[in-house]
């Protein structure tokens, strides 16, 4: 509404929705026309059967070929034909919004996932170290099959090790969280969690090992503490508050009217970005995974807010294996190791300092950027 209202679209949207309701209204007038037009033919049907049965019938009485009380009989029973007949038009039209909605959901129960659990799944190692490694790795989108977003991507993640992805937009740095999520597979080569392939593992529980503290962060209408314990269902009501204050969320939700009880609106819609990044962040300590993917986690804040999710971070990333998307180059310098990708391949690899001697895509993203700021 409000973005309708900064535009001043409001006379297209009438208008579009104007024509939506005409044609809601034209469909409906058919559907009643139709229903009308069959419910008079059953009418006449009805009544006309028992004009005829009562016209046969008294010619019969009248030449004593039948008496009265049988063809009282039959008057009795063309009634009750026509009555069923007449609940005709009314059970077709039910019948026919009924086999609409089955046809629906026929097609949604007869669509199978593209990511399914293998019959026999390998067991993750216990405990979880949080190794990953990419191997040779080729993938498309479905709807764009012929694209490769990714194209012989290979590299490794040491447990604990933070090692940031950056990249001009469109280059494939969220395309391997998704594959790391296992939202997808890859077209090609293989992907590794712990030594164990993504395709051999349960999908839940490869998942239950990763923490991901979106750019978009999601926050559901819900309490405040309802949302930090979607990390971990199970959590009790001191782990939600430790991992508040570790993501420094819980300065601002101490002054919220009920505290961790308050509810936050649709989407948050009482929260700050940067109050919902901590939210994220909180969220990401109480899984406890040994894995965190950050993607943008700081991308939409001002100064002041994203001095205050650093800090969080901080916490965060302590003893855990870290891969960070970034756009902000100032927020991957104390990353072990920075992969730069450019349409889909790693074309450089190491250090800030070292790929900023190197002279290539980094130094010039990073010219860009410190030297414009």
């Amino acid at each position: 509404m409000r973005t309708l209202q900064a535009f001043t679209n409001e006379r297209d949207a009438i208008a579009r929705f104007g024509q939506a309701v005409e044609r809601a209204f034209a469909a409906a007038r058919y559907s009643t026309r139709a229903r009308a037009v069959l419910t008079a033919i059953v009418i006449f049907l009805v009544f006309a059967s028992v004009v005829i049965i009562l016209w046969v019938g008294a010619q019969d009485v009248l030449a004593a070929r039948m008496t009265a009380g049988t063809l009282g009989q039959f008057v009795l029973y063309a009634v009750f034909a026509a009555g069923a007949l007449g609940e005709l038009s009314q059970v077709w039209g039910e019948i026919s919004q009924a086999a609409g909605a089955a046809e629906r959901l026929t097609e949604l129960l007869a669509l199978a996932p593209a990511v399914t659990a293998p019959a026999r799944p390998l067991a993750l190692p216990v405990p979880p170290r949080g190794a990953v490694a990419l191997s040779s790795v080729r993938f498309a989108y479905p709807t764009r099959p012929d694209v490769d977003v990714l194209d012989d991507v290979s590299f490794r993640v040491e447990p604990g090790e933070k090692v940031a992805i950056v990249g001009p937009s469109g280059a494939g740095k969220s395309t391997i969280f998704h594959l790391l999520l296992r939202f997808y597979d890859p077209v090609g080569g293989a992907i590794m969690f712990d030594g164990v392939r993504l395709a051999d593992a349960d999908p839940a529980e490869l998942r239950r090992r990763i923490a991901l503290v979106p750019q978009d962060v999601v926050v559901f209408a819900a309490s405040v503490g309802d949302n930090i314990r979607f990390g971990r269902p199970d959590a009790d009501e001191s782990e939600i508050k430790r991992a508040a204050e570790l993501a420094l969320a819980d300065e601002f939700i101490s002054r919220l009217p009920q505290g961790y009880d308050t509810a936050v609106g649709e989407r948050g819609a009482t929260l700050s970005g940067g109050q919902r990044q901590r939210i994220a962040i909180a969220r990401a300590i109480l899984r406890g995974a040994p894995l965190l993917l950050l993607d943008e986690a700081t991308s939409a804040l001002d100064a002041e807010n994203e001095q205050f999710v650093h800090e969080a971070l901080k916490h965060l990333m302590q003893g855990r294996t870290t891969l960070v998307i970034a756009h902000r180059l100032a927020t991957v310098l104390s990353c072990d190791r920075i992969l730069v990708m450019d349409r889909g391949r790693v074309v450089e690899e190491g250090t800030h300092e070292r790929l900023v001697a190197a002279g290539g895509l980094y130094a010039r993203l990073a010219r860009l950027q410190f030297e414009g700021a």
